[in-house]
């Protein structure tokens, strides 16, 4: 299975499937906001806004596997991103991202590109870069802020 064969849920519980984002450079990521990595939504709006329009989208995944950081229903993480970091990228429905019930899409992520200490996702703001042809080309930490990958997505495009 490729990226695109992936479908997932939408914040309203929709099927999403991911090849509406063929030809796209994606970076996909699971967030939480109450992390202390939660101040990342305003690079991750900022990146959006300066290459949307050459292509790129950001993929939202909210996830409470770490901490209970993302406690609120859907609709209440939509909430408070727009309004505290207006961000305007894909948000999806709040998903498992490690265990028995993690979502096939992420099974998939950890299997292109594990990580030094595993496959397992180890925090929240892990994120993945997709080029346009659906290739997982690299995996940051949670600590690789969105300015210091900016490059990596640029030279993407």
């Amino acid at each position: 299975m490729s990226f695109y064969d992936y479908t997932v849920k939408g914040r309203a519980g929709e099927d999403v499937s991911l090849s509406d984002y063929k030809g796209k450079v994606l970076l996909v990521v699971n967030t939480a906001t109450g992390c202390g990595f939660t101040p990342q939504y305003e690079g991750l709006q900022k990146l959006y806004d300066t290459y949307k329009d050459k292509g790129f989208e950001v993929l939202d995944f909210p996830c409470n596997q770490f901490a209970n950081q993302a406690p609120g229903t859907n609709e209440e993480i939509q909430s408070f991103c727009t309004l505290n970091y207006g961000t305007t990228f894909s948000r999806f429905a709040k998903i498992d991202v490690n265990g028995k019930n993690a979502s096939d899409l992420y099974k998939f992520l950890k299997k292109q590109k594990g990580s030094v200490l595993g496959s397992s996702i180890k925090w929240n703001f892990t994120k993945f870069l997709i080029d346009r042809e659906g290739n997982v080309v690299k995996r940051f930490a949670p600590a690789d802020t969105p300015e210091s990958i900016e490059s990596d997505i640029a030279a993407l495009l």
